[in-house]
């Protein structure tokens, strides 16, 4: 076992990871080397995050592991990573925008995976949720993720 990490370094390379994956992400010209470093990066970071996070944190990098696949169009680790992200919400009493984003996940790896059905059924609980979301810009982020579903 290696020696713990300081838990700021830890909690910055948590950050930094995440945000190197949604640049990332948004690249449409992304090269086969970077969406391997896009799935490396993803999972990094939820470790770091399951270091010095809070259940919220971790389900946040759960969120991105599934986006991240959807991105890439492989449903079963999409659809894995949207469901302990919706479990993590769910055990720990998490709601507002990350129950509305776990519902959303679901959605987006459903539509990977072809099913209409269940894509449909995710999407309504996303709604459902959203509408919960009290901050204004929060909701709006939600709401524009669900739109291009």
């Amino acid at each position: 076992m290696t020696e713990p990490m300081d838990p700021e370094v830890e909690r910055q390379l948590g950050v930094d990871l995440f945000n190197e994956v949604w640049a990332l992400m948004e690249n449409p010209a992304r090269t086969a080397d970077e969406d391997l470093r896009m799935i490396h990066s993803a999972h990094a970071s939820r470790l770091h995050w399951e270091q010095v996070g809070g259940p919220e944190h971790r389900a946040r990098g759960e969120w991105q592991c599934s986006r991240m696949y959807a991105v890439l169009g492989r449903a079963e680790p999409s659809q894995y990573h949207a469901e302990r992200c919706l479990s993590i919400c769910q055990e720990n009493g998490i709601g507002d925008w990350d129950l509305a984003f776990a519902y959303e996940a679901l959605a987006r790896a459903s539509k990977v995976a072809g099913d209409a059905a269940e894509q449909a059924r995710w999407l309504s609980l996303a709604r459902e949720a959203t509408a919960s979301v009290a901050d204004d810009d929060d909701r709006e982020a939600v709401e524009q993720d669900l739109a291009d579903l």
